[in-house]
C-alpha cells in the first residue's frame, strides 16, 4: 500500500482527486410534495419517469429544458448494454451517422445533489452525466445530459467484495485529499528529484490518513441496495459519485430495447434512437 501511495505523490501534480460527499438532509416539505412525472417519447416507444423532490435543482432544470423543447430531436448517443443508456446532448440533433457525440452542453452545470444512500443506481435510475473528478472535483452535473441505468444483477459475494474494495480505497482517497494540501511542496521536491523528502512526506501523510480512516465507519451497502442489486440489478460502482434525480416508473421494456440496439465503436447506436418529445404530465 505505501509503495503505491508514493507513486501517487508523483502523479498528483497532474490528477486531482476528491472525496465523495454523499447524502443530503431533506426537508419534510420536499418529502410531502407531489413528485413530477414526465413522458419521454422516443422512436422506440415511451418512457415515463418521476423526478425526486430531494434533488430540486436537477428536477427544476429537467422540467425547464423539457418545456423549452431542448430534448426534442436529440439522440440516445451512448448505449452500453448491461450498464446504461445516455441522452441529452444538444449536438446530437441532426448529427450525421458515425459522428462522435457526448461533448455538447447548454453552457452551465448543476451543483451535485447526491442524496445517498437513499437514492442509488438501481435498474431504472435516472441520473445526471458529468465530467470526471480530475476536472470536476465537486461532481457537478451536466446541465442537460442524463442516463438511465440498466445494469446487471450481482450476487451477495460480489457485493461483499465491492464493499471490501471500497473500504480499501477509502485510505487512498484520504491520502490524496491530504496530499492536495501539500501540492507546492510536492512540486518542489519532484523538481529537485528529492525522493527522500517525498518518502518522508508520504510516511507523514499515510499516518494521518490511517488515523482519519480509523475514525470513519466501514462502508456497507444498505439492505435496500442489496435487495435491488441482487434482484433487479444496477450499477453499484456509480453510487455516491453521480446525482440520481429520478427513476423510470413505466417503459423499462423500451429502455431495454434501446440498450439492445447495435452500436458502433463509440457506443453510438448505428441506427438513430431519437427523443421525439419530453412532456411534463399534468
Amino acid at each position: 500500500m505505501k509503495r503505491n501511495l508514493l507513486i501517487l505523490l508523483t502523479v498528483l501534480a497532474y490528477v486531482g482527486m476528491a472525496s465523495c460527499k454523499s447524502g443530503q438532509k431533506k426537508d419534510s416539505d420536499m418529502e410531502n410534495q407531489k413528485e413530477t412525472m414526465l413522458k419521454i417519447e422516443t422512436t422506440l416507444g415511451d418512457i415515463k419517469v418521476k423526478l425526486y423532490n430531494e434533488t430540486p435543482k436537477h428536477r427544476d432544470n429537467f422540467i425547464k429544458l423539457a418545456k423549452e423543447g431542448m430534448y426534442d430531436g436529440t439522440l440516445f448517443h451512448r448505449v452500453i448494454k448491461d450498464f446504461m443508456v445516455q441522452a441529452g446532448d444538444p449536438d446530437s440533433k441532426n448529427a450525421p451517422k458515425g459522428k462522435m457525440l457526448g461533448a455538447g452542453d447548454v453552457g452551465y452545470t448543476i451543483p451535485a445533489e447526491i442524496v445517498y444512500p437513499k437514492y442509488f443506481h438501481k435498474r431504472g435510475a435516472l441520473s445526471a452525466a458529468r465530467q470526471g473528478d480530475n476536472v470536476n472535483p465537486k461532481k457537478e452535473s451536466s446541465g442537460c445530459q442524463f442516463y438511465i441505468v440498466t445494469g446487471k444483477v450481482y450476487n451477495d459475494s460480489t457485493l461483499l467484495n465491492m464493499e471490501k474494495q471500497m473500504n480499501e480505497n477509502k485510505l487512498t482517497t484520504l491520502f490524496n485529499a491530504l496530499a492536495q494540501k501539500h501540492m507546492k511542496e510536492i512540486y518542489k521536491m519532484r523538481k529537485e528529484n528529492n525522493e527522500e523528502g517525498l518518502y518522508d512526506l508520504q510516511e507523514k501523510l499515510f499516518a494521518q490518513a490511517q488515523e482519519e480512516a480509523a475514525k470513519q465507519p466501514e462502508f456497507r451497502f444498505t439492505k435496500e441496495q442489496v435487495e435491488a442489486y441482487t434482484t433487479v440489478g444496477g450499477t453499484p460502482h456509480l453510487d455516491g459519485e453521480y446525482t440520481v434525480f429520478g427513476e423510470v416508473v413505466e417503459g423499462m421494456d423500451i429502455v431495454d430495447k434501446i440498450q439492445n440496439v447495435k452500436t458502433d465503436r463509440n457506443d453510438r447506436p448505428e441506427e438513430d434512437v431519437k427523443i421525439i418529445k419530453v412532456e411534463v404530465e399534468k
